[in-house]
């Protein structure tokens, strides 16, 4: 299994517009093929910070969720909005 640990810090007035696509994209997630689990956390101590926490049973799950138009779409939007930093671990 792999976890992956999302974490995303907007840019000044564009948290929102993030979590909106972050939102769709998880919904969109749970549904593919080798999904585990796939969520989206708000910190609890910083206003512009979100992590998203995704589950993928292997590596060719994970590709193929990448690949997908929704993935392609909503994470371009999140990239416009602040900064991305993601953590892999392997099980």
């Amino acid at each position: 299994m792999l976890r992956l640990n999302c974490f995303f810090q907007a840019k000044k007035g564009q948290y929102e517009r993030a979590l909106e696509a972050a939102i769709a994209l998880v919904a969109k997630s749970q549904n593919h093929a080798g999904c585990v689990a796939y969520d989206c956390f708000e910190s609890a101590t910083r206003p512009d910070v979100f992590c998203i926490i995704e589950t993928w049973k292997d590596q060719p799950s994970l590709d193929a969720h990448s690949q997908t138009p929704e993935f392609k779409q909503y994470v371009g939007i999140i990239n416009e909005c602040g900064e991305m930093k993601i953590e892999v671990m392997e099980k």
